[in-house]
């Protein structure tokens, strides 16, 4: 009985050694992010409140204006809950061509993309801290239906977020 216990307190111990630290720096991501960086601090962004409504898929990268959480009326609930004292909003994209694109985030949040009434699974992701612009980007695979971005748990009212052909 002692050996069991003795091993379970040594590997609680351990555990947190093996952690993995979220990667820091611009290069640290699995791809190159640079159009992606680019797009979220260009001057040109569109401001867009949350529940807008967008014909096609934006050239540029959006400002998204968020809500608190519990406020916010996301058409689907999250995939993950969001923590108390945070914003969510969304927008919805009439319609995407197909293909494959890049979701990327200036800063953390929690991105849902629903397509015919699912949540998209993304094909990739890579996230650093400490680069200026960018916070996290992925990739989804589109069909040409319309599709629901929702962003929950910022710590923000605003995100921005860029959207582009994965190249």
């Amino acid at each position: 009985m002692r050996i069991p216990l003795l091993l379970g307190l040594l590997l609680l111990g351990i555990a947190p050694a093996f952690a993995a630290e979220e990667p820091s720096g611009c290069d640290k991501f699995k791809w190159s992010i640079e159009r992606e960086r680019a797009a979220l601090t260009a001057p040109d962004g569109v401001k867009m409140a949350s529940g807008s409504e967008q014909a096609a898929l934006p050239s540029s990268a959006i400002a998204l204006g968020l809500v608190a959480s519990a406020e916010a009326k996301l058409p689907t609930p999250p995939e993950r809950a969001p923590k108390d004292g945070t914003f969510a909003g969304f927008t919805g994209i009439k319609a995407p061509k197909a293909g494959l694109y890049t979701v990327s985030l200036s800063s953390g949040a929690w991105v849902d993309l629903v397509q015919d009434g699912h949540a998209l699974k993304p094909v990739a992701f890579s996230g650093a801290t400490d680069c200026d612009g960018i916070r996290k980007t992925m990739k989804y695979e589109l069909s040409g239906q319309p599709v629901v971005l929702q962003v929950s748990g910022a710590k923000d009212n605003s995100l921005s977020i860029a959207i582009l052909p994965a190249q």
